[in-house]
């Protein structure tokens, strides 16, 4: 892979531009997770487990789509390089598909609103997937420096943080302002003003950056699905970053219930929310500074253990102690910064390392299949809360408050808390394998390396 950015340090500008794409993929990422599954439950009034089913099988439709994606964007020809073509065509195509998904209009039918729902949120999947794999496989190709990768991510897991903070307090306060079926609405029309917004900001904000001059692979999908499948440091790291994304859906999908049944009050969602990311956005760049001091698998492995703590402390929630379960969150909010930095900058070391041993470009196949986990996980995430609630005789309802028997309340306490932290203590077991460091990295493209 021939690389005109070489180990040239980014510009600020690129940096920012590159990170405002955390725009979309954090509001898409966040709102369907926090709101459909209540949407579903409690306004339409579908029984938890086909609502688990609801949400979750776009995200599966996502599975077998990303690497499809990847392979794609991979070939696209463009004087703009393959991915940014895809940030234009496929954003656009999801912010309008987005509003929609909460735009039911009155069919007098629960099951027919229901298909609305499952309808407009495959189609939004479908250009996320579109969106997303492009976006995530660009930092591989537009810098060979292993740290410089990390600084990249450094913007990208700050802006995320701040749209889940804006977008996950925001959409329950729209939603609660108007009330009903309409608050969802309006929710869903606002939300697709910022997923816009973060699509045309990479768009523009990447027009500048350096574009590597590479080779897709050759062979079938197939052929290069099997070439990344036998890909150890991938494999392991995507299983770690997998079963973290099943614990953090598992903890998104919890929250509405977590505020209103647990802690008796809406509004708590918000606060849960500032909890969370508020930490996020003041530490991440320390989380990347100590990440190039110590090595990027140490600083996951640490994030980690912050975050499966954090969850852990959670579970006072079901004694409905407001204090203790916003201090937890907090401390999840910590790992969750650390969490998402350090994957997301080992990815394209991986992808990169590839491409200059081989000579052909699997970034995009790699996106893919590292994207469709990701998305496989968080569905799984939503989908395990709500088995849990359907096991805990979760009763829903039309628009109406219910009183949830103490089985109930115990499963969203355990779906919020002791189960996504067993999920994020396991992961350690995969990353423990990962073998990959900066000198190997270095060695493999030919630059200087740098010290962990």
């Amino acid at each position: 892979m021939s690389d005109p950015a070489g180990a040239t340090a980014l510009s600020r500008a690129v940096r920012i531009g590159y990170g405002s794409g955390s725009v979309a993929t954090g509001a898409f990422g966040t709102v369907p997770g926090l709101m459909l599954l209540p949407y579903l439950t409690d306004e339409l009034g579908i029984a938890a487990i086909w609502a688990g089913v609801i949400v979750f099988l776009p995200k599966a439709w996502d599975v077998v789509l990303n690497p499809v994606a990847g392979r794609i964007s991979d070939r696209t020809v463009d004087p703009d390089g393959p991915r940014r073509p895809w940030l234009l065509r496929a954003g656009l195509m999801l912010a309008g598909a987005f509003a929609l998904i909460f735009a039911a209009p009155d069919l007098d039918g629960r099951w027919l609103e229901a298909g609305w729902v499952l309808l407009f949120f495959v189609l939004a999947a479908s250009a996320y997937a579109f969106f997303q794999v492009p976006y995530v496989a660009m930092p591989a190709e537009i810098t060979s420096s292993y740290d410089e990768r990390t600084r990249l991510m450094t913007w990208r897991v700050a802006i995320l943080a701040l749209t889940i903070m804006l977008a996950g307090a925001s959409a329950p306060v729209i939603r609660d302002a108007v009330g009903g079926r309409d608050g969802y609405r309006v929710m869903g029309v606002v939300m697709s003003v910022v997923i816009l917004a973060g699509v045309l900001g990479a768009w523009w904000g990447t027009r500048r950056a350096p574009i590597g001059a590479v080779v897709a692979g050759g062979g079938s999908l197939g052929e290069q699905l099997r070439i990344v499948a036998r890909a150890r440091d991938f494999r392991v790291l995507l299983t770690t970053f997998v079963l973290q994304a099943l614990a953090t859906g598992c903890m998104l999908a919890g929250v509405a219930y977590v505020a209103e049944d647990l802690l008796g009050r809406s509004g708590a969602a918000t606060i849960l929310f500032v909890c969370f990311v508020g930490p996020a956005l003041l530490l991440t760049p320390l989380w990347a500074h100590w990440g190039e001091r110590v090595g990027k698998k140490q600083g996951y492995a640490a994030a980690s253990v912050v975050l499966a703590t954090g969850a852990t402390l959670a579970v006072l929630s079901r004694g409905g102690n407001d204090l203790w379960t916003f201090v937890a969150t907090g401390l999840v909010g910590v790992g969750y910064a650390g969490c998402q930095v350090f994957p997301m900058a080992m990815l394209p070391d991986v992808a990169a390392v590839d491409a200059a041993r081989t000579g052909e470009n699997r970034a995009g196949v790699y996106t893919g299949v590292w994207t469709a986990g990701e998305t496989l996980g968080l569905a799984l995430g939503t989908a395990v809360f709500a088995l849990m609630l359907a096991l805990g005789g979760y009763l829903s309802s039309e628009g109406r408050d219910l009183s949830q028997p103490d089985s109930a309340l115990t499963a969203i306490a355990l779906g919020f808390s002791l189960v996504p932290a067993a999920l994020t203590l396991a992961s350690l077991h995969w990353l423990r394998q990962y073998d990959l460091e900066p000198a190997d990295v270095a060695a493999a493209q030919g630059a200087p390396g740098s010290a962990a």
